[in-house]
Parts: C-alpha cells; structure tokens; sequence
C-alpha cells in the first residue's frame, strides 16, 4: 500500500494554488503540482463556510477516506489539495467519492481508470 503523507505548511499550499492544475465540481475543488519525492503529498482544506468544526470534520474525512480507498489509482509523485465547497456539507461519502475521482481523471492523476 502506498503512503501519502500529508502537506502542513503554508507555503506548500500556496505554492500549490498558484503554479498546480485545478480543476472543479460542485462539491469540490483540486488542485495538483508535481512534486520531486516518489510519494505523494495531499492536502485537504475545508472553509467555515461549509459549516460548524463537526460539520467540516465529516466532510475532511469522508474526502480522507475516498483518497485513501481509491490510493493506488493515483499516478505518484503528485502535490495534490482537495478544497471543500459548501455542497459538499450535504453531500454522501459517495458523491464526494465520485466527484473526487471524476476531478482525478480530469486532472490526469489516474493511472488506471477505476469502473
């Protein structure tokens, strides 16, 4: 199984938002860098505007499940950070889950398609 360890700093983030690919749904947002290490590093971000801390916690973990489940699809190497939008406060895991793979394929970041 793969490891992807998670971005932290501000700098990354930002780095990642200004020279990264996006690209948009109505329940999330990606952007994606390459990076030079062999792992990818991934980055979730959700507003207040999405709702209250249990709110947005639910919505944090269902995007950090729908990554980790689908983890070996991704290409390696990538610096990738998943922004939640106020939609996705209502969304099921399985919404997000498709909206995050229909982004990755956008983006290219799959090295398989997942049916």
């Amino acid at each position: 199984m793969k490891k992807t360890v998670s971005i932290k700093r501000n700098n990354d983030f930002r780095s990642i938002y200004k020279r990264g690919k996006s690209s948009v749904s109505p329940v999330l947002a990606v952007y994606a860098r390459k990076n030079k290490l062999s792992s990818n590093r991934l980055g979730i971000t959700v507003s207040t505007k999405v709702g209250c801390a249990v709110v947005r916690n639910r919505v944090r973990r269902r995007i950090r499940e729908a990554y980790r489940r689908n983890e070996m699809c991704f290409t390696s190497g990538r610096d990738i950070v998943v922004v939640a939008r106020v939609r996705a406060a209502s969304s099921t895991y399985h919404d997000i889950e498709k909206n995050l793979l229909s982004i990755a394929k956008d983006l290219s970041l799959l090295s398989e398609v997942q049916e």
